[in-house]
């Protein structure tokens, strides 16, 4: 990982409000960075972003846009975790309402264990997350050896 990081943004629509404003807030920590939407997250986010860059005179940062997540953004989004291309998610999700795509939810959180990306699924944690020292340096997050979940019996022929 290095200084400037991939950092994934994504919100559940009883989120979004949420995630503005924590975007507001931390304004300054995210433009150093380069960042990754899914959806409607996207255009919020960098509304967000702009609108405070403008106020004070800085550049805003250019936002990768994926797909919404009930249209594949959620897949789209563990498949650059999987490509080493996302090294951090902030993904504030909805605990009180059921979601279409529950089952891609599930995957894209198992795949930042998997890949022992830096997950905040809430305002604390994420606040957390971009004042801690490491976040503006170099870190090697140590990756978990899975090899031997594989299994060496099975033939694909």
């Amino acid at each position: 990982m290095k200084k400037k990081k991939n950092i994934a943004i994504v919100a559940h629509d009883n989120r979004k409000k949420d995630i503005i404003e924590w975007a507001s807030f931390n304004w300054t920590e995210l433009i150093q960075h380069d960042l990754i939407c899914t959806g409607t997250t996207g255009r919020l986010v960098e509304e967000t972003l702009a609108e405070s860059c403008e106020k004070h005179g800085q550049v805003p940062p250019t936002i990768s846009s994926l797909k919404s997540g009930p249209l594949g953004g959620d897949q789209q989004l563990g498949a650059l975790i999987c490509e080493g291309k996302v090294d951090m998610l902030i993904f504030f999700w909805d605990p009180m309402q059921p979601q279409p795509h529950d089952v891609d939810v599930k995957a894209l959180l198992r795949i930042t264990v998997l890949y022992n990306i830096p997950t905040a699924s809430n305002r604390s944690t994420a606040d957390f997350m971009v004042t801690s020292p490491l976040f503006h340096e170099n870190y090697e997050p140590a990756i978990k050896d899975y090899a031997g979940y594989i299994s060496r019996d099975v033939d694909i022929d």
